[in-house]
């Protein structure tokens, strides 16, 4: 996980996880509508995870 990647999920966490697929942007844009925090943490919660 790039220092980029960290920034950007902060700024906009849907836009950070772009390459992890439609669901994962979905997931990550829902729960940045009902709160910012939470999608923050999903989105580092992605990024963490290695590409399957």
């Amino acid at each position: 996980m790039s220092v980029w990647r960290v920034v950007l999920s902060v700024l906009f966490p849907p836009l950070a996880v772009y390459d992890r697929g439609c669901g994962s942007i979905l997931i990550v844009l829902i729960l940045t509508l009902l709160g910012w925090i939470p999608g923050v943490i999903a989105a580092l919660i992605i990024l963490n995870n290695p590409k399957s």
